[in-house]
């Protein structure tokens, strides 16, 4: 005995409901979830990686290893660095209003304090970074690439800062739960499509 449910005059099996609500459901997960997640963890994987970088090329090129063009590599890995936080920021900023009416102000707000203060960090460590490769002088150049290594590491720093507040967002106040109106699974959306049917109870014919 197979159920139907009468739909403007056309009868629907109830199981191609039921496909159809899981499958509406699943396309609702995929569009609704955060993109700020999927890209902040490239900059704060980077910010751990300058700084040994940075000290071994420092040290390749002060023993002669290395030429000192080859500093370009850790100016390149900078600006790269710099532009992946400031996407990452960019993406946050975009999903703030999406959560903030499940996470306290002053968390978000601490959260994009420390994002910025990482973001400024790079952008003045790649300045240091390419004045470091501009200057000719032996002193100045290695003046420069010492201060690079220390901005890296204190952008290392302010990468730990950022991860750790956006992670009191996610565990401690719960922002998730600002997708999870729409994020169900595919077993609920069966529970659902059950419930659907239950109502339309009146509307259905035997086969």
């Amino acid at each position: 005995m197979n159920r139907t449910f009468v739909r403007c005059g056309i009868a629907i099996p109830a199981r191609n409901v039921g496909k159809a609500l899981t499958r509406k459901r699943k396309e609702i997960v995929v569009t609704s979830l955060p993109l700020h997640p999927a890209i902040v963890h490239l900059p704060l994987a980077l910010a751990f990686v300058s700084p040994l970088l940075a000290i071994g090329f420092a040290w390749a090129i002060w023993t002669g290893r290395f030429r000192h063009r080859a500093w370009l590599s850790i100016i390149v890995l900078q600006a790269f660095l710099l532009g992946a936080g400031v996407i990452a920021m960019n993406t946050g900023s975009h999903e703030e209003e999406r959560v903030e009416h499940v996470v306290p102000g002053s968390a978000i707000e601490r959260h994009e304090l420390y994002a910025e203060q990482f973001v400024w960090t790079t952008a003045v460590t790649l300045v240091i970074a390419v004045l470091a490769l501009v200057f000719r002088q032996a002193v100045l150049a290695r003046i420069m690439i010492l201060t690079t290594v220390a901005g890296t590491i204190i952008g290392a720093g302010a990468a730990v800062r950022v991860g750790h507040a956006g992670g009191q967002l996610v565990y401690v106040h719960n922002a998730g739960a600002a997708y999870a109106s729409e994020a169900t699974s595919p077993g609920a959306a069966t529970r659902g499509s059950d419930s659907a049917a239950n109502r339309r109870r009146e509307k259905s014919v035997d086969r």
